[in-house]
């Protein structure tokens, strides 16, 4: 099931329009597979569970952490993020929050049209 978003405009800012069939349609263009997103940028994210999110998995973050001010995190279907995981990933300066895949990328755009310096992580579902 593919659940499509209306566009959020403005900003020059890269907005997910769309989730699900193991993808996203970010900024109009589709993803397969997990993905972060920081400054504009879209990368390959190699989580497919919420087991495996650590703060290592979140290295290609760790370089923006001064420009973010929130990390989104998509978990899939279902909310698992354990406090421990939190709190490391603060004391990497990377603040998150973690709910659903689709809650996630609702915030994130929300986020965005606040004018907020967010980042997303997110694991694709189907």
């Amino acid at each position: 099931m593919s659940i499509h978003m209306t566009r959020a405009e403005g900003g020059g800012q890269t907005y997910i329009n769309g989730y699900g069939d193991g993808g996203f349609r970010i900024g109009g263009m589709r993803h397969e597979g997990s993905v972060l997103i920081v400054g504009g940028r879209v990368i390959p994210w190699d989580v497919t569970d919420p087991a495996a999110i650590t703060v290592e998995s979140l290295g290609a973050l760790a370089a923006s952490a001064a420009e973010i001010d929130i990390l989104v995190i998509g978990t899939g279907r279902d909310i698992r993020f354990p406090a421990e995981l939190r709190l490391a990933l603060e004391q990497a300066g990377l603040p998150a929050d973690a709910m659903s895949t689709g809650a996630a990328a609702r915030t994130y755009n929300v986020l965005l049209l606040e004018g907020r310096r967010v980042a997303a992580a997110l694991i694709a579902v189907a």
